[in-house]
């Protein structure tokens, strides 16, 4: 009796003789009536190409936009790193410069639907475009600005690099959704957002290194004048790139979750029905306010470390910008670490809960050795509180997608993003006016408090992994150009054939 074939989610595996379709078990793709693949096969083409493939570009498309991402992320620190210096230059308040931190997670808020909802609408490259058009454009914009009197066209110009972010932020998982396979797709997505951190980490090292603390206003000016055209030069380079080299999608997808989602109709989809699934999705409403407030205390300690280490450490702005690269140095490896672990182990919850409580711990410790005077100590505290706390960004991302697939990677992402933003404000104002009143302890341990909340929030996160059941039971994803055995491929046929 001829070897009988297994039909799974509208996919059919032959065996290798090809012998008759007998005993076939027939079920249709995830939310869709006739997925637009089964058409592929109207005559029964015997010539057929694997159904999911890996391409050599996804890799030039994540470091492509790891990199505009830094230069984004770059300009959001490059004022709060040395923000005694730009007070004096531009005669504003402390408050006046933690606002051109602020402004990035304001504009995120209203814009991040109407971002999303154009994301699902014209896909990855529109979306890359815009990011990385309106990040130069605000660079320029700076480069106009390098008198004391004109601070208005520099906060003009960091609220069109603000705009930018709400195109890039929540990019991260639906690039590795796209283009990366299930064995590979939390990697992917580490790697994406390691350009976010490393921004951060050259904005922590750089602005000190290239704008001293000096008296002569024309000598501060020219100063400041080479950060901004250095950023505006990289930026526009970076915009030229992403015109020639960023794709849409590969003509096949990297797996089988993907190659699902691509088989819903547009007609189906509909980008508000999709937000209320998401908002009366438990588990990934716990993990919105448990994003939020992480990524939120990151924002703040990042926005206001200056104004912490120069308190207990007077005249240390160089050294403030090295705790910061510290900071997220460490928590660049941190990403990379727990995204590979993620990619092995599929342990999304006690992931993302040890984390957490590392990051608690880290934030306590943090707390209480900010003022002893010995700033080895403060390196080694801050480093480790970064390597968790800002390690936890990607942990997120992930998690959202499992919990929410089929549902746009981009609208979860942004979804986590906007609740990190609320709370970054709050957060950076509520700390900020501590700080001022009490003194970096207390500032520190209000932070820690949110955190304490934030872990036991995680432990009644339920583990729904909905991306890994769609991927169970698949055959391997094909690398590009691999396409020996093809006879034993899953390919699709037209159901009617059946």
């Amino acid at each position: 009796m001829p070897e009988k074939v297994t039909y799974l989610e509208g996919q059919l595996t032959e065996n290798e003789d090809g012998d008759s379709l007998e005993d076939v078990k027939i079920s249709k793709p995830l939310n869709a009536e006739t997925a637009p693949e089964t058409q592929e096969l109207a005559n029964g083409n015997a010539e057929e190409e694997p159904t999911t493939r890996l391409y050599k570009r996804r890799w030039a498309i994540v470091f492509l936009f790891s990199a505009y991402s830094m230069c984004n992320s770059f300009q959001w620190i490059q004022y709060g790193i040395i923000n005694n210096i730009f007070m004096k230059f531009y005669s504003v308040t402390s408050f006046t410069i933690d606002w051109m931190s602020m402004i990035y997670m304001c504009t995120y808020i209203p814009l991040i639907f109407p971002v999303t909802w154009l994301l699902d609408k014209k896909g990855l490259r529109v979306i890359a475009l815009v990011g990385s058009a309106l990040n130069c454009i605000g660079a320029w914009i700076k480069t106009a600005s390098v008198r004391p009197d004109l601070f208005g066209v520099t906060f003009f110009g960091q609220f069109m690099c603000s705009v930018a972010q709400v195109f890039i932020l929540g990019m991260p998982s639906r690039i590795a959704s796209v283009w990366f396979g299930s064995e590979e797709v939390s990697t992917a997505c580490s790697i994406a957002v390691f350009g976010n951190q490393l921004g951060i980490a050259v904005g922590f090292l750089i602005p000190p290194l290239l704008v001293p603390n000096v008296d002569d206003f024309d000598e501060l000016a020219r100063h400041v004048s080479i950060m901004f055209y250095g950023t505006a030069s990289m930026a526009t380079l970076l915009f030229i790139l992403v015109i020639f080299v960023f794709q849409e999608q590969p003509r096949l997808p990297p797996s089988k979750a993907k190659a699902a989602i691509q088989a819903i109709s547009s007609e189906q989809y509909s980008y508000l029905q999709s937000i209320l699934k998401l908002v009366r999705n438990p588990p990934f409403i716990l993990l919105i306010v448990t994003y939020g407030i992480n990524t939120g205390c990151f924002y703040a300690v990042s926005t206001l470390l200056n104004k912490m280490v120069i308190e207990h450490y007077p005249g240390e702005e160089i050294n403030a910008g090295r705790i910061g690269l510290t900071i997220v140095i460490s928590g660049m490896v941190g990403s990379l670490i727990c995204g590979i672990w993620l990619d092995k182990t599929k342990s999304y919850k006690k992931t993302t809960l040890v984390v957490y409580i590392m990051s608690l711990v880290g934030m306590v410790v943090y707390a209480f050795t900010l003022n002893l005077g010995y700033l080895w100590v403060v390196f080694i505290t801050a480093g480790s509180l970064g390597f968790f706390m800002t390690g936890y960004l990607p942990l997120g991302f992930e998690f959202a997608v499992e919990l929410t697939y089929p549902e746009s990677e981009g609208t979860s992402s942004g979804l986590l993003n906007m609740a990190a933003q609320v709370f970054g404000i709050i957060f950076t104002i509520s700390q900020g006016k501590i700080i001022d009143n009490f003194g970096t302890l207390p500032g520190n341990i209000f932070l820690s408090v949110f955190l304490l909340l934030g872990t036991i929030m995680t432990g009644f996160i339920k583990a729904d992994l909905r991306r890994q059941k769609a991927n169970q039971s698949t055959e391997p994803t094909r690398p590009e150009g691999d396409l020996q055995d093809l006879a034993s491929t899953p390919v699709i046929i037209k159901e009617e054939k059946l």
